[in-house]
């Protein structure tokens, strides 16, 4: 019989991890989820047997294309272990000596790793409640560093900047051996400040769909200034279409498919006669330091005749916001229909507390005349309440929503 655990984010997870791994030992299937997605991962797994080997059902998306419920055997995830504890080794870093904090909700595939690989590495786990990272004054007393063994954490780009903005969490992350980054790119500013500040940031690259991370840059190379999030684990091969750039990647814990939220079954990642290779939904290039990300495939838009990665722009308009000083806090791009240029994109604003938003927009307008004209966004809007995920990602359809209603736009289908 399948389970279904509903996790709460800002609550301490030790109760659901031990029901999680008490039901691994039965041979379940465990269903994890926020808190309120529970009706809607019993509806998808009512439909699919339990496995005859234990494993997990975690939702992979929401940012684009819907919400899926990805299934993941437990073989896969210890794959996945093995595969990050080599990566480790090869850093001169034994994997039963490291303590790993996890301010990652277990539904995650990031937040649910950690407490496996500190199982099947014979290392240490510990819970680091995520309020801690919003309150990084408080961070080195309440969560003071071993010594004696390397210390790793995983986070999202969003915590790692509130780390950075306070003087005591610049102090507590310099005491930190890896600090995987992934969920959402890492922009330049912020990868050059932990640089500066000699913060050990392994930018990485993955996804639900094969059990976390499947690259993963070394720290050193990081602080050597090496950009992308490296070469591919020993248990991944990597390629990118020739025809449009997608990333792809063939290794033996690619989920075997995600559940009809109708209840009707399993319907496989991989398409048939692809010989194995899964096509991530991400363009990128193949550098001599690893793989660059250059952003959703879906998400890209053709202004102009040009082909323009919105992420790539949101990256280069916050690098010069914090040039030039702005009280920027967020900016999120998204694309709307045009009758000449096809899609044009436009832009959502959220200011930092002390700044004031009219003269916010105007220093953005004028910073984005440097950019190339499909670029540009054709509208300015601030929004007060725009936030990403818990880890790090855009909700694009409920900022969607909130751009029809706000301003009677119907934004581009995504």
């Amino acid at each position: 019989m399948a389970l279904s655990i509903e996790v709460h984010a800002e609550v301490a997870p030790e109760p659901q991890v031990a029901r999680l791994l008490a039901a691994w030992e039965r041979g379940q299937l465990v269903g994890l989820c926020a808190a309120g997605e529970g009706e809607e991962l019993v509806a998808a797994m009512a439909g699919y047997p339990p496995l005859a080997a234990p494993g997990v059902v975690i939702g992979s998306g929401g940012s684009r294309g819907g919400r899926r419920w990805c299934v993941q055997p437990l073989a896969h995830l210890q794959a996945s272990a093995r595969a990050t504890a080599a990566w480790l080794q090869a850093l001169g870093l034994d994997p039963a000596a490291c303590l790993q904090l996890n301010p990652l909700p277990l539904q995650h595939t990031s937040g649910l790793m950690p407490v496996l690989r500190a199982r099947q590495w014979g290392g240490q786990w510990r819970w680091l409640p995520p309020q801690l990272l919003r309150a990084p004054a408080e961070l080195p007393e309440a969560v003071p560093l071993p010594t004696d063994r390397p210390v790793l954490l995983s986070l999202v780009p969003t915590q790692l900047q509130r780390l950075l903005a306070d003087p005591a969490g610049r102090r507590w992350l310099r005491g930190l051996a890896v600090i995987w980054t992934g969920g959402a790119p890492l922009a330049p500013d912020l990868a050059a400040w932990a640089r500066r500040e000699e913060i050990r940031l392994a930018p990485c690259y993955g996804a639900t769909e094969t059990a976390a991370m499947v690259t993963a840059l070394p720290p050193q190379r990081f602080l050597a200034g090496d950009g992308g999030c490296g070469h591919p684990l020993d248990d991944v091969t990597l390629r990118l279409n020739p025809a449009d750039g997608a990333i792809e990647l063939r290794c033996g814990r690619l989920s075997p498919g995600w559940l009809a939220p109708d209840g009707s079954g399993l319907r496989p990642f991989v398409e048939a006669g692809a010989e194995g290779w899964w096509a991530s939904g991400d363009a990128g290039q193949l550098t001599p330091a690893g793989l660059q990300v250059l952003g959703r495939l879906d998400g890209a838009i053709h202004s102009g005749g040009e082909t323009v990665f919105p992420e790539q722009v949101e990256q280069r308009l916050k690098r010069l916001a914090a040039a030039a000083g702005l009280p920027l806090a967020d900016l999120l791009l998204l694309p709307v229909r045009d009758p000449l240029w096809g899609e044009r994109l436009v832009a959502l604003v959220r200011p930092l507390p002390v700044g004031a938003a009219a003269p916010l927009r105007e220093g953005l307008m004028e910073l984005a005349r440097r950019l190339p004209p499909a670029e540009r966004p054709l509208h300015w809007w601030t929004c007060t309440s725009l936030a990403r995920t818990a880890t790090g990602k855009w909700q694009r359809p409920r900022w969607h929503e909130w751009l029809r209603q706000q301003h009677e736009i119907n934004p581009e289908p995504r």
